[in-house]
This record gives C-alpha cells, structure tokens and sequence, in this order.
C-alpha cells in the first residue's frame, strides 16, 4: 500500500516539476516572478483539447500542438507585456503586477472560450493497461508521464548546459551587460527562455488535463501555489532543486491525504514551506546551485 502510494505521488510530483520548471527558468534568467504562467499552463490544456475534439487529432499530434501553444502563448506575453516593462526599466514590482494583469486577460479569454465549462477528455483517449511490477499496480498512463516528463527534463539540461545558447542564457542570467559586451543578444535569451517555459507549461497542462480529465479556465491556479512552494523549496533558480522538491512535494501531498486527510494536505505543504523558510531561507536545496544554478 505505502509503495504504490509513494508511486502515486512521485508521478503527481513528476507533473508538478515540469510545471515548475518554466517558472523557475524564466525567474533565474529574467529575475522575474511571472505570474501568468498558470495561464499559459491552462491554455496548452485547452489547446491540447481542442486538437483532440475540434480538429480530430490522435494525442500524440495534440500534445505536441499544445507544446508548440504553449511556447507562442509564453513568447507572446514576453513580447507584448514584459519586453516593453524591460526598455522602461520596470522594476520587479512592475512585472509583477502586469503579469497579473496578463494573467487575468488570459483566463478571461479562456472563460469565453469554454463558457466556464468544466471539458473532458473523449473516453479512451488513452489506452487503459495495467502492469504488476514489484508488487505495485502501474498504469501504462503513469509510465507514460513519468517518461514524457524524464525526456523534457533531460532536453531541458541537456539545452542549458551542453549547448552554445544555454551558454548564452546563463551568461545572461549572471550579467545582462558583461553579456553584450561579450557579443551575446539577451533579446534573443530572452525569447528562447519564454518559448521553452512556455512549452514545458503546455506539456504539463496536457499531462494533468489528460490525467485527471478534467479542463478549465480556473485549473492553472491551483498548481500555481504549488510551484510557488516548489521553487522556494528548490531554491529561486536551482533547475535541480526545482525538480526534486516537485517530486517531494507530490509525494508529501499523496502520503497526507491517504494517512492524514486530504482536507490537511495543503495544510501540511505550506507548513513545511514555512519550516524550510525560516531553516533555511534560500531553499531546501540551495546547496544544488554551486554547480547547477540556471543563474
């Protein structure tokens, strides 16, 4: 029972990491708090949907158009919201609060286009197997996330540490200036790292949409606590720490509401948020970033 539980809660967890990713990239990098991001994570659901139903495609097209929404919806609100906050030299509080703007805008698009319906997924979308493996019960829908997010998640390191532009991305992050001096275009940076926070956002918001077959204009604020909880565990910036402290954060929350309550379980994740806050104020994991630190 404890096994398949703590599996449970490493694929939500999975899911949760992925989302938290883009977030924590673009706040490494840009040193911004982009609370919009829940919204393009709805609305790659939404593209997802609209693929499968509107247009007629399999799910594998549908995600991979999701993908793709997700990246232009994300490069969209960087060039029309935040690239004319950076030319005016906004501060941090500036771009928080156009991003809620930005953020209530999408929502409110979104709301019109499903008419504050709840949508769902056609029955059998996805094959339902089952596999024993260990003694645990796995779905071939859990192994599927679990591989979809582990390809993402390598693609994305592989990017910002083995290529030329994830080269240029964390020069950037360290020095925008030094950075131009040295013949690096931070527009470019910063393009590129709201298309891939984007994309990481649509492909989570397909996965959990697909997972609990459930799609609405509201589902991107619930995650965003939690990645809120992810990234400050994870420490601001840390791509690692972001990814283990969304698996630990999944699992924590699966645990609680089996053997406590799910009643408590958020209870128990800001707790331990604020635990961690006051022990250690830069992250649970804020040794990960000597090495590993986007910024």
């Amino acid at each position: 029972m404890f096994g398949q539980e703590l599996l449970n809660g490493v694929v939500v967890g999975a899911v949760y990491a992925l989302f938290s990713l883009g977030l924590t990239l673009v706040f490494g990098i840009h040193r911004i708090l982009n609370l919009a991001h829940g919204a393009v994570f709805m609305w790659g659901a939404l593209i997802g949907y609209f693929a499968v139903t509107g247009a007629g495609l399999a799910l594998l097209p549908a995600f991979i158009l999701a993908i793709l929404g997700g990246a232009l919806v994300s490069v969209a609100l960087d060039l029309l919201v935040f690239r004319p906050l950076r030319r005016r030299q906004g501060d941090e509080f500036g771009t928080i609060i156009v991003s809620i703007g930005a953020n209530l805008v999408l929502m409110h698009l979104a709301q019109q286009a499903t008419n504050a319906q709840t949508l769902r997924f056609p029955f059998g979308i996805f094959p339902i197997h089952f596999y024993h493996l260990l003694g645990l019960r796995v779905s071939l829908q859990q192994i599927v996330i679990v591989a979809a997010v582990a390809l993402l998640v390598i693609a994305l390191v592989l990017y910002l540490f083995r290529t030329n532009l994830g080269t240029d991305a964390r020069a950037v992050a360290i020095d925008e200036r030094t950075s131009m001096l040295l013949g690096i275009n931070p527009h470019a940076v910063y393009f590129g790292t709201f298309a891939i926070a984007g994309a990481l956002a649509g492909a989570a918001g397909v996965i959990l949409g697909i997972a609990f077959n459930s799609v609405s204009y509201l589902m991107g604020e619930p995650i965003m606590l939690q990645a809120f909880v992810v990234i400050v565990l994870g420490g601001l910036g840390s791509v690692p720490g972001a990814l283990l402290a969304g698996v630990m954060l999944g699992v924590i929350q699966t645990l609680t509401t089996v053997y406590i309550s799910s009643e408590l379980s958020d209870a128990v994740v800001f707790g331990l948020l604020f635990v961690v806050l006051l022990a250690r104020p830069r992250g649970f994991f804020a040794g990960l970033h000597t090495e590993h630190r986007v910024a």
